[in-house]
């Protein structure tokens, strides 16, 4: 019988927590804010994802 290996990494608590975590930041956003917030957190995350592809090439 295989014994059960515990996890070093929760992929499904993680998106959960981020899941929970974006939905207590825009539950009052009427749907500019939210274009808004969304638009910002792209941006963010553009700057990032540019960075790891310079590296990339």
């Amino acid at each position: 019988m295989k014994t059960k290996k515990e996890k070093d990494f929760d992929a499904v608590k993680m998106m959960r927590e981020i899941r929970d975590k974006i939905s207590e930041e825009t539950v009052n956003m009427n749907f500019e804010e939210l274009k808004k917030y969304m638009n910002e957190r792209l941006k963010k995350n553009q700057i990032v994802t540019d960075k790891k592809n310079v590296y990339l090439k």
